[in-house]
């Protein structure tokens, strides 16, 4: 897998992706709705699985001395490698928002615990969703894109808006105290990453063995 990985990469992984990368600096703008970051992210893997539609990319692979099932475990590797490096590089810049930055983000959610536990969260179902109809055929980018973008969308929308109903205001806190009651949202959002990526993987291989290339 780590062969495949590399391959991913060096070979596969449209240029934007490692743009996107660092657009969680986005949350040291005051008065920013941070989940347009969970957007980069989405878009990024639709770009290079459409840039990947235009080389051939998937028959490629299917060439190479792996299973058939390991095309699909590649293309995940490559979204889970290039979501969670996103969440991580943008951790120091959110420690800044809060050292230097006024406290309180009135268009949405802070960049806390509950934050990153929603990110992978959110990132677990687009996966799921996206993989899982994209290889029904594993040729229609803009289908599969247009299919995991509403729950995307929705989830995001739900997210910003929770931390404005008062009894939640514990969610967009970044003391102590708010940031050690958000700790089960982070892990419940881990758990559903998990959960998510390894469906998506299973549904996306079974489904992707009767595609005829």
């Amino acid at each position: 897998m780590y062969d495949l990985l590399y391959k991913e990469l060096r070979l596969a992984a449209h240029p934007s992706v490692f743009v996107f990368l660092f657009m969680g600096a986005l949350v040291l703008i005051p008065a920013y709705p941070y989940g347009v970051v969970i957007f980069f992210g989405a878009l990024g893997l639709f770009q290079t699985f459409m840039f990947d539609r235009e080389t051939r990319d998937v028959f490629y692979t299917a060439l190479l001395p792996v299973r058939k099932g390991d095309v699909v475990r590649g293309k995940l590797l490559l979204a889970v490698f290039v979501q969670l490096v996103q969440l991580v590089l943008s951790l120091p810049f959110a420690f800044l928002r809060t050292l230097y930055l006024p406290e309180g983000n009135p268009v949405g959610i802070e960049a806390n615990a509950a934050f990153y536990g929603f990110a992978l969260a959110l990132y677990g179902v687009f996966n799921l969703v996206f993989f899982a109809r994209f290889y029904r055929t594993a040729y229609r980018v803009g289908v599969a894109f247009l299919t995991a973008l509403p729950p995307l969308a929705l989830g995001v929308c739900a997210m910003e808006a929770l931390v404005h109903v008062p009894a939640l205001a514990w969610l967009d806190g970044v003391d102590a105290a708010s940031l050690v009651r958000q700790l089960p949202v982070l892990a419940a959002g881990g758990l559903v990453y998990a959960l998510c990526c390894v469906l998506a993987c299973r549904v996306g291989v079974r489904r992707f063995e009767r595609v005829d290339l």
